[in-house]
């Protein structure tokens, strides 16, 4: 089945897309699955138990909280953030689980959820399994899920199906299933990479009116930007972050009513956009995952700057953005990775370092040439980029990794803009050795916490 723009732009909440929304997912998808053998009524207990970077990370990550939302028949898309909490304690006080919000079970997290953190599923590093019982100890129903980052989950069945391949699905107008393709396509057409996506959005059918929907989307990342700027306080957790966003606001605020001038300001204020973003992620707020959690606030960032700071930005240009980033974003699913489970943050702030990349070049008045550029240029130097969490959690190295994609991604569309498009390292050929590299690299840092500054930072 071919991607969708709204497949690598999904609503959610922090702080992590392949350990908590898409935990949060694989619980809605089991109930589903009661309700289709509707044995969900003669369900008396439920185990869920973790495996991977999922048991690994999980804690940091509120794969636990995430997973037992979902089971409750909560939505990453329209879970409450502030209620989500009072949820949780209240499951754990009542020792009881309410499966789909209409059946309740006991369920004691000691017992019913467990951690594997030295076994792994062998599909993916992101493996869980959920299997229910009746009174008599009967397994009603178990099935193995798969995070595959950014939202994306499969169960055991799907996960095996010709359905979940890179191939091309002739279903669209414009199939493509590599950046050349879509060269090719804009060649014979004259359409922007942009226009190519959109007029498959159309065919599929999944949007009334996909325009509004796009802005949408950035009014969801200009809102939590907005709201990043205005929260103060310690990221929680156990590491004492302190929260950034808003004194750096105010600084900012403050040099531009003053009337200070400094060539370089305009970079501070991207960054201040992404470390908005990524605090917000950091305490399970709303964001859109872009093409994940971890790697929420470069794509904002990047957008917030075309809207504030380029003279003739409008509607149309963030639509354009945001269908071209999304061109980019199904290349790397489609042929490579978005999780960092799988092939280190390379897959998370490189993929939308790549993604920001090229739609800004799109939206500065490149052609496709150079928008491919763009993206050639954002992965080219994050291949090899590890993910190490300090304690699990979402916070460092990750919120400042995003401000570094945000830079990056400009100065790398801009680069692009000087040339004509003709240049030596195709995207593709980028992306075939963001994957290769990511299967050679050490498990200990793709997300697990066992390597890296996860181990020579120390947690007091």
């Amino acid at each position: 089945m071919s991607l969708s723009i709204f497949d690598l732009f999904k609503i959610g909440v922090g702080p992590s897309s392949s350990h908590t929304v898409g935990p949060m997912v694989a619980g809605n998808r089991f109930i589903e699955e009661l309700i289709e053998k509707q044995c969900l009524h003669q369900v008396a207990s439920v185990t869920i138990d973790l495996f991977g970077s999922l048991a690994l990370t999980g804690k940091g990550h509120a794969t636990d909280t995430a997973v037992m939302l979902g089971l409750s028949g909560e939505e990453p898309q329209s879970v409450d953030p502030d209620n989500a909490p009072t949820l949780i304690k209240n499951i754990r006080q009542r020792s009881e689980l309410i499966l789909g919000g209409s059946h309740t079970i006991p369920f004691n997290e000691a017992h019913n959820l467990l951690l594997h953190t030295e076994h792994f599923l062998p599909k993916h590093p992101n493996g869980m399994t959920i299997k229910a019982k009746d009174k008599s100890g009967l397994i009603l129903h178990q099935n193995n899920y798969y995070s595959l980052g950014g939202g994306f989950v499969v169960n055991e069945e799907e996960s095996s199906q010709e359905s979940q391949s890179n191939n091309i699905d002739a279903a669209v107008p414009y199939p493509f299933d590599n950046a050349q393709d879509l060269l090719n396509f804009g060649e014979k057409t004259g359409l922007s990479i942009a226009d190519i996506v959109l007029t498959n959005e159309r065919a599929l059918g999944r949007m009334h009116d996909i325009k509004t929907e796009l802005l949408t989307i950035w009014h969801v990342m200009d809102s939590c930007i907005k709201r990043g700027c205005r929260e103060t306080g310690i990221l929680p957790g156990g590491l004492n972050v302190r929260r950034r966003a808003y004194d750096l606001h105010q600084r900012l605020s403050k040099r531009k009513e003053q009337g200070i001038e400094d060539h370089l300001e305009i970079m501070d204020w991207v960054s201040l956009f992404a470390i908005a973003v990524n605090e917000e992620n950091a305490v399970g707020g709303r964001v859109v995952t872009a093409p994940t959690n971890g790697a929420a606030g470069v794509i904002p960032a990047v957008l917030a700057y075309y809207d504030r700071f380029v003279s003739n930005s409008n509607d149309q240009g963030i639509q354009t953005f945001l269908a071209t980033a999304a061109a980019i974003g199904m290349l790397y699913k489609k042929n490579a990775s978005i999780s960092a489970a799988e092939v280190g943050c390379q897959g998370e702030i490189g993929v939308a370092c790549s993604m920001a990349a090229g739609a800004l070049c799109a939206v500065l008045g490149g052609n496709n040439q150079q928008i491919e550029n763009a993206a050639e240029i954002g992965m080219e130097h994050n291949l090899g980029l590890t993910c190490d969490p300090v304690g699990g959690l979402v916070q460092v190295p990750c919120i400042e990794r995003n401000t570094m994609g945000a830079i990056k991604a400009i100065t790398a569309a801009r680069l692009a803009l000087q040339g004509d498009g003709d240049h030596r390292v195709s995207l593709d050929d980028v992306i075939a050795t963001m994957h290769q590299t990511g299967l050679d690299m050490q498990n200990k840092y793709k997300e697990t916490a066992l390597g890296g500054l996860a181990v020579n930072v120390i947690m007091c």
